[in-house]
């Protein structure tokens, strides 16, 4: 049944199974248009990782006497430049974090993630102009993009708080988030098609619009929590409700700085995000420029290879996501076994990818062992990426906007200590990136499987909001199943 919500809606029945069609249940809808939106996030901050290859690279035209003539680069930046321009995104992401959980959570996570994506587009509608005025004007439109787009991530969680049963979290957050991977497989080789073909401002107005048109139908479309839907069905909102324990009514809630600060659990994810972050904006903000210089691709085609890893992870995610959940739902693992032994996984093999990719320098065998390195990540962001669900349910916007902070800071530093060491494009520069990514992601390997934890901790737990993953956590150790997943062996 759907319609409008009945305000006094009775919660008095257990209801362990959602009867809504799969194609009615609005929390369906609710991922597929974050999908949406996460491939925005990804594909306006990314796109000018390719169009600034085109926009440095010599140039040469056909002059009247039939000869060959060189005219240089469009915009001549040096590779400290081009560092700077790359992570000044960055420092607007960095700066809204946190504040963006506390936003989200007073005027809801569905506002304030489709302000921040909008606000993102139409400065990238702007860089074009920005970048032919100076390269002081497009920092400071990058960094404004960051500071709007830094809200996103806090804003999603917020909702996922509310929208998202505990069973169904895995798959619910990394289906969502296959929108940033698809973001990158489709937006990397376009950018690198309109750059070589149309021209390099096509990058942004492209991308820009589809932005814009996407941020309409989203606040049209998406409300902040199932209490909060007309169209939700009666029985859906009661299955999403109940299966969070939580009441009709969204209810503020005291915020535990000093408990957050000092949880291990929230530094083992901390520890776990930075060093996934270190290696992914290594690789999202230089593969493009890596496989010109050392590898000898042109534009378009380095486009299309650096889209070839996200596009395996895209579909790895759905694996990972999927598994997360089964080893929990049949018992064979709790949830912080299941966090931990997942990325545990996925750091090590990310590890010996990078130091592979790095020391067996060809074409075929580096772009493997990075498509390998990039696909094997899913299993990190099925892991620590839904950790704040486990630990805080009801803070994880918050939390999410904490230790993204510290991802943040690995996407400046990263492409500006690239820019610093490889000043001459030599392959033996490019050796040292690779090398420094591996060893950081030994490092949150370590930090997070000694630390990380799967129960809701005891400073999350609230009067008025009663978590729920501790009981699901018995559940799953008792190997009970839950029958609305619609998982088969």
């Amino acid at each position: 049944m759907t319609g409008k919500n009945d305000g006094n809606l009775e919660m008095d029945n257990d209801l362990s199974v959602d009867p809504t069609p799969i194609y009615k249940r609005r929390r369906y809808l609710v991922v597929f248009m974050a999908f949406l939106g996460l491939f925005n996030v990804y594909a306006l901050r990314s796109n000018l990782n390719v169009a600034i290859v085109s926009m440095t690279e010599n140039r040469t035209i056909i002059n009247e006497f039939g000869k060959e003539e060189f005219i240089g680069p469009i915009f001549d930046w040096n590779s400290k430049e081009k560092g700077y321009i790359l992570s000044a995104f960055y420092y607007g992401y960095l700066c809204t974090q946190i504040i963006g959980g506390v936003i989200a959570a007073k005027i809801g996570g569905n506002i304030l993630f489709g302000i921040g994506i909008g606000v993102t587009a139409v400065f990238t509608l702007l860089t074009p102009l920005a970048s032919n005025w100076s390269i002081y004007a497009l920092i400071v439109v990058r960094v404004l993009m960051g500071l709007f787009e830094g809200v996103t991530y806090s804003a999603l969680y917020e909702m996922w708080s509310k929208w998202a049963p505990p069973f169904e979290r895995s798959r619910m957050v990394v289906a969502a988030f296959t929108g940033n991977y698809v973001g990158l497989v489709i937006s990397l080789p376009v950018s690198g098609i309109l750059a070589k073909n149309v021209g390099w401002e096509w990058v942004f107005y492209v991308f820009g619009i589809i932005g814009c048109v996407w941020t309409v139908f989203w606040l049209l479309l998406i409300r902040r929590s199932p209490g909060r839907d007309p169209f939700i069905s009666i029985a859906e909102r009661r299955y999403i409700e109940q299966s969070l324990n939580r009441q009709s009514k969204d209810k503020a809630v005291k915020i535990p700085w000093k408990a957050i600060w000092t949880s291990s659990a929230v530094w083992a994810i901390i520890a776990a995000q930075f060093s996934e972050g270190w290696g992914f904006f290594t690789l999202q903000t230089q593969l493009p420029q890596f496989l010109k210089d050392a590898l000898g691709y042109d534009i378009a085609k380095s486009g299309l290879v650096s889209a070839l890893p996200y596009l395996c992870m895209a579909a790895m995610l759905q694996v990972a996501g999927y598994l997360s959940d089964w080893v929990r739902i049949k018992g064979y693992w709790t949830t912080g076994q299941t966090r931990r032994y997942f990325n545990s996984m996925a750091f090590l093999i990310q590890m010996a990818s990078m130091l592979c990719a790095a020391f067996f320098l060809n074409e075929v065998a580096s772009v493997t062992f990075i498509t390998i390195g990039v696909a094997m990540a899913a299993f990190a962001y099925s892991s620590f990426s839904v950790n704040y669900l486990d630990i805080a349910p009801q803070f994880a916007g918050l939390l999410m906007g904490i230790c993204n902070s510290f991802a943040t800071v690995a996407g400046i530093v990263s492409p500006i200590l690239t820019g610093y060491i490889v000043t001459d494009a030599s392959a033996e520069q490019w050796k040292i990136i690779f090398y420094i990514a591996g060893g950081i992601y030994l490092f949150g390997c370590i930090i997070y499987f000694i630390w990380a934890e799967g129960e809701v901790q005891p400073w999350a737990i609230q009067e008025d909001i009663n978590a729920t993953s501790g009981s699901t956590e018995i559940n799953a150790k008792q190997g009970t199943i839950n029958p609305a997943l619609d998982i088969k062996e």
